[in-house]
């Protein structure tokens, strides 16, 4: 074994694996339904989370912005209304939206189901690096 490749399995540490029905439900700063399966309350991720958001039927998340994170939205289902910026678009299952450290955003469920979603954020998310705007 080389040195490199000893001195990188010697920081590397046992797996950590979470399922998402482990996973406790909460209300997030922003109105949605949030499991996280990887950040800060889960499991040690350490430079980003992971978590599964849902908006029911006729909701709405609270229009914010995250000053230090970068957060990707996943669709995994249902059908809504993402506005970044004050620009407006139709997301479906499927698609992926990236949402810049400071873009304001909100996301409304435009569908008859739960709208369903995976965000990943890095830095991990924390309440504290979410701003609500009351728009």
């Amino acid at each position: 074994m080389t040195p490199e490749r000893a001195a990188r399995r010697a920081t590397v540490h046992a797996m950590h694996l979470a399922h998402i029905d482990a996973a406790e439900r909460f209300e997030s700063v922003d109105g949605s339904t949030i499991r996280e399966l990887a950040g800060i309350v889960s499991l040690p991720s350490r430079q980003q989370s992971l978590a599964e958001a849902s908006v029911p039927v006729g909701g709405e998340t609270g229009e914010h912005y995250h000053p230090i994170a970068e957060e990707l939205y996943f669709f995994v289902s249902g059908t809504g209304r993402l506005r970044i910026d004050g620009e407006e678009r139709d997301v479906v299952a499927g698609d992926c939206a990236l949402i810049a450290p400071g873009a304001i955003h909100k996301l409304v469920n435009a569908g008859d189901e739960p709208l369903r979603l995976l965000c990943c954020c890095a830095p991990p998310w924390t309440a504290a690096d979410t701003v609500l705007t009351g728009g």
